[in-house]
């Protein structure tokens, strides 16, 4: 507990937080010390949240105070987020015409914090920037996306120049494949006068995170607390009943009873890991009947599969189950209302409304990337406010969006990653079943995790045992981020911005001890030669004559008798008689003890070899980045984006960087390459949103041998020109060892063109085969690349994509999510 003092300052009980209190700070400067008194406006600050902070957030702040940059690694639920209220609060206070950026790794988080900063300051104090919103961009408290922020950076924009804060929510994500390499740019990248706070899920390598930004950004405190607010209980649902995981009087052993429940605790045979119809059906209704009973409601029940999710709330339907009164109903029709009271009536039908409506009338919801954004808000609000009790999810639900619950439901410990099925990692239970516990509601959270037979207790424990998971990075250069730093700061401050990346930060930590083992090896290397007498050159060249026969008898057995036509093993064998008569005949062959000599040098052999692989393990990961770096440029050079002399140390952009400069993206080259060549310049702007659509469509696995169909004429044309620029890029990445993108697809593009020229939501939907949220996920994406190539060419193909972007943002794409 934490008593208050009466300024309404916190008087943290140090025996309450335990472990915590005395080891929250990790690498920081240094642990609270109790009696010192709070600072005026860590005091000021808690008065306006009406509650008391944390010990770690007490810690924070005072680094914050102090000037310094941050790194908070907690659980999730644990109040990270109030540390950057702190540094948002500051901001405010200040007298100096400062701003603070709150960056988020996903637009629907920034939507949210919009609001709640929106109701704390005031609308004329917060702006929002997603790419699809432009609000209030000059206020002092923005709330953006990392990518704005990042293209801010290149763009050189003005409001850097008062930016005192940034606020980097979720700043694990830099470890995605594809968005994470931004975060790093960011924070190599600010100017070195902005501070950061850095808000973590609990990474095992905090400190080592914390470490780089030390090194990349200066004064930097890494606070590390493991205290979780809300306790949580483990158990899993074993015929219907809830077990709990875990011994009460021998907490971390694993409940012996559940063995004789289950009647099978070794883990699936191969034919149950592959075979999905092999599992347990789950009865979502009498899961959700038996944890109301149990008063663990409201619940968020994840399940891998979008399609999944849509049928377990027509499976509780079916049932008939039904949780809330009419009252609670008559409000729920409200929200609804307000969140999608624009909706056309003539759409609602495609988008499945009534059915929606009717589930969550009852209770009950879906929430999911395929769901259209303003049915997946109103979830959110209605869970929120407890009128929805039920929500099953996919897994993007637990990153970070404000839906915490009383208990966490996982049907399964595998999920489809795109290829196959794979086990869920402890940092990704870690993530889910940190959503359970609501702090201020709840004594404690529950996670339940449902038995089906074969399933592994011993690796649910360990799962719901471990409670960290290490941090990598994903960064690599590209071809945008190569041109602006070339063309704003030179090749050797590019170097350097390169060689202080997160990635080449671990990669250099990780040589560390393979250098160590290395030195180590080729001090037992010297001793073997001198053992071997190799100092003796006659000796040396009798080691080698044995050394080479050796491996000419391997070679003669591993070709057997299957390569007589070729007549090579014909050759070794003749090679190998002249080696042993060269060796009968070497002056050193009988000598006394050369048996003796060869062992050692045999030994010194196998060493050297170890001690080259290693070498050269080494170099590639000291010099990875460098590396591909280093192809990135000969592509640019290749394509005329670069200048450079025959070693690269001369390398300069030219004229047409200025088209690749400002196209962000895994197609950024592709992109700038159609707009030089004016593949598109005979295209109206339908054409171009459909083009545009091949560029960023990625299509689902079921659909991967399904052939495009456009009309013949310029857009045909268009688009098969597209496909041999890409051909061309391809080529020299395959020749550059570059990481490779698919062949642009355009499979929805005929849907999109319909869209474009006004066909019904209904007909595009059942064209492009996607659900109603993945068809406005696209033509978001498809309206930023229109936005992109409107920026890059002014004139031109630039008019084109803004009159393409018009056509594009109509009914329920040009809803916004702000609203």
């Amino acid at each position: 507990m934490t008593d208050r003092a009466p300024d309404g300052s916190a008087e943290p009980d140090c025996a309450s937080r335990g472990k915590d209190a005395s080891d929250a700070g990790g690498a920081s400067s240094g642990v609270i010390r109790h009696h010192q008194p709070l600072q005026d406006e860590i005091v000021a600050f808690q008065r306006t949240i009406g509650f008391a902070l944390d010990d770690f957030q007490i810690q924070a702040a005072r680094s914050i105070l102090a000037g310094r940059g941050v790194l908070v690694a907690a659980p999730t639920g644990a109040g990270k987020t109030l540390v950057a209220d702190f540094a948002v609060y500051l901001t405010m206070q200040s007298p100096a015409d400062e701003a603070i950026f709150y960056t988020t790794p996903i637009k629907a988080l920034s939507n949210q914090k919009y609001h709640e900063l929106q109701q704390r300051y005031g609308a004329e104090n917060v702006g929002l920037l997603t790419g699809d919103n432009n609000v209030n961009a000059h206020a002092p408290i923005v709330v953006m996306t990392t990518e704005v922020l990042r293209n801010m950076i290149y763009e050189r924009s003005r409001d850097l120049d008062r930016l005192a804060w940034v606020v980097m929510d979720e700043v694990h994500y830099l470890a995605d494949r594809i968005r994470g390499p931004v975060w790093e740019e960011v924070i190599i990248q600010l100017p070195r006068h902005v501070r950061i706070v850095s808000l973590s899920a609990t990474v095992s390598n905090a400190e080592e995170f914390g470490a780089w930004l030390q090194e990349v950004r200066g004064h930097t405190d890494v606070i590390v607390s493991e205290f979780r607010p809300v306790p949580l209980e483990q158990h899993v649902l074993v015929r219907g009943e809830l077990e709990d995981l875990f011994q009460h009087d021998r907490p971390g052993r694993l409940n012996q009873r559940l063995h004789r429940l289950s009647g099978l605790s070794g883990p699936r045979s191969k034919r149950d890991r592959h075979s999905g119809h092999h599992r347990r059906r789950v009865d979502r209704a009498a899961l959700v009947r038996t944890l109301e009973r149990a008063d663990l409601l409201p619940v968020i029940d994840f399940i891998f599969s979008r399609v999944g999710c849509d049928q377990a709330v027509r499976q509780c339907m079916v049932e008939g189950l039904s949780l809330t009164t009419k009252v609670e109903r008559d409000e729920i029709r409200r929200v609804i209302a307000r969140h999608c009271g624009d909706i056309p009536a003539a759409d609602r039908a495609a988008l499945g409304f009534k059915s929606w409506q009717g589930a969550l009338l009852r209770g009950v919801g879906a929430h999911h990337a395929g769901m259209l954004p303003a049915f997946k808000e109103t979830v959110e609000e209605l869970f929120q406010r407890r009128l929805v009790r039920v929500v099953f999810a996919t897994e993007t639900l637990a990153l970070g969006i404000n839906m915490p619950a009383r208990t966490v439901v996982i049907e399964s410990l595998e999920k489809f990653n795109g290829v196959a099925r794979v086990p869920i990692t402890a940092g990704e239970y870690t993530q889910l079943t940190g959503r359970a516990g609501r702090r201020g509601i709840d004594d404690q959270g529950h996670s339940v995790v449902i038995w089906e037979p074969g399933l592994d207790l011993e690796r649910v424990a360990s799962l719901a045992s471990r409670r960290t998971y290490p941090l990598r990075s994903a960064f690599r250069p590209t071809y945008n981020m190569a041109v602006n730093l070339i063309g704003e700061f030179g090749l050797e401050r590019t170097k350097a911005i390169l060689e202080s990346s997160f990635a080449q930060f671990q990669a250099d930590r990780s040589v560390v001890g393979q250098a160590r083992r290395l030195k180590e090896e080729r001090a037992s290397l010297d001793g073997y030669a001198r053992a071997a007498g190799m100092d003796d050159p006659l000796l040396r060249d009798f080691f080698a004559l044995r050394r080479e026969l050796v491996d000419t008898d391997r070679e003669i057995q591993r070709l057997g008798r299957h390569d007589r036509r070729s007549g090579r093993r014909e050759e070794l064998i003749a090679r190998a008689r002249d080696l042993k008569e060269q060796l009968r005949e070497h002056p050193t062959a009988r000598l006394p003890g050369i048996e003796d000599h060869a062992r050692w040098a045999e030994r010194w052999h196998r060493l050297k070899r170890r001690c080259d692989r290693l070498q050269a393990d080494i170099e590639r990961q000291v010099g990875s980045i460098a590396a591909t770096f280093e192809r990135v440029v000969r592509v640019l050079v290749h394509f005329g984006y670069l200048t450079a002399d025959a070693d690269l140390t001369d390398v300069r952009v030219t004229d047409q960087a200025g088209l690749l400069d400002q196209i962000y993206g895994e197609r950024d080259l592709l992109v700038a390459e159609c707009l030089r060549r004016d593949v598109w310049r005979n295209l109206d702007a339908d054409e171009l949103a459909a083009v545009v659509t091949a560029l960023v469509y990625e299509p689902r696995r079921d659909r991967g041998g399904e052939e495009a169909w456009l009309p013949q004429g310029d857009l045909q044309r268009a688009y098969a020109a597209t496909v041999d620029v890409w051909r061309e890029i391809d080529d020299q990445e395959a020749r550059h060892d570059l990481t490779r993108f698919p062949e642009p697809n355009a499979l929805v593009s005929i849907a999109v063109l319909r869209w474009s020229r006004g066909a019904t939501l209904e007909h595009v939907l059942e064209e492009a085969e996607l659900t109603a949220g993945d068809f406005v996920r696209l033509m978001k994406m498809v309206i930023d690349l229109l936005d992109q190539i409107g920026g890059a060419a002014p004139e031109g193909v630039g008019a084109t994509a803004r009159r393409a972007r018009d056509l594009l943002a109509r009914g329920i794409v040009d809803r916004s999510s702000v609203g």
